[in-house]
């Protein structure tokens, strides 16, 4: 799957933006107009404008190649949908409300799992950061906190080691190239980012913290063929009886 759009998109909406102080909406809407050096649109059809940029009422009114979703968990597959519809080729969906809420959560992982296979998006997520890719400028998350340039690619799936990793790299002046917060892995997991970090040659390293590998062979037979040219490091948790 191609992940170039969630790295290196052109324009990209922001679905659930908002500027109440506090709110996730705001946070990552604010972090996209820090830096990126392409076209972030705010989504909200409650709102004329965020941060002083005009709002539009649906995904579909932004012709978008990535779209950031921070809406209640109830309304993320419909998004989904629309942006699939729409052209849209990427998704990272903040929002929480997913597998790790229950069953109705679990049912309501499955349809966006379907959603973004029926048109073939790439999803990070969802309950997720965010991602970062400091070539582009592009601070897809609600972090305080963005990561300096370099050439490690960094992928959690906890998102407070991931804000962590970024405190403690930016105290000592190391930089990354991409961040990804995991989340739930409903479409793409730690197999699909290390193969896509493996075919980039300005990615020095691949690092990684891992609670648990969606598939075991896949992401061994990944890391083999990676590792001929890349260093891929990995701290994997939850090895005690509890976890």
């Amino acid at each position: 799957m191609d992940l170039s759009a969630i790295f290196a998109p052109d324009r990209v909406a922001v679905v659930g933006a908002t500027d109440r102080e506090g709110s996730v909406g705001r946070a990552v809407f604010s972090n996209l107009l820090d830096r990126f050096d392409g076209t972030v649109v705010p989504v909200n059809r409650d709102r004329e404008t965020v941060l002083g940029h005009a709002c539009r009422d649906s995904v579909t009114d932004v012709d978008g190649d990535l779209a950031v979703v921070v809406v209640p968990a109830e309304g993320v597959v419909d998004v989904i949908r629309e942006a699939g519809r729409a052209g849209y080729r990427a998704a990272v969906v903040i929002s929480a409300g997913f597998g790790e809420s229950g069953a109705a959560g679990a049912a309501r992982e499955r349809e966006l799992r379907a959603a973004a296979a029926e048109y073939d998006l790439a999803l990070v997520g969802p309950n997720c950061l965010g991602v970062v890719s400091t070539p582009r400028g592009l601070d897809a998350t609600f972090s305080p906190r963005t990561a300096l340039p370099g050439d490690i690619a960094f992928m959690s799936q906890s998102g407070a080691f991931v804000t962590a990793v970024l405190d403690w790299a930016g105290d000592r002046g190391l930089g990354f190239r991409d961040v990804v917060s995991l989340g739930n892995k409903a479409v793409l997991d730690e197999t699909d980012f290390v193969r896509y970090w493996g075919d980039d040659t300005e990615t020095e390293v691949v690092a990684g913290y891992l609670e648990d590998v969606a598939d075991g062979r896949a992401f061994v037979e990944a890391c083999r063929e990676v590792t001929r040219e890349t260093p891929v490091v990995v701290v994997k948790s939850g090895r005690t009886a509890a976890g």
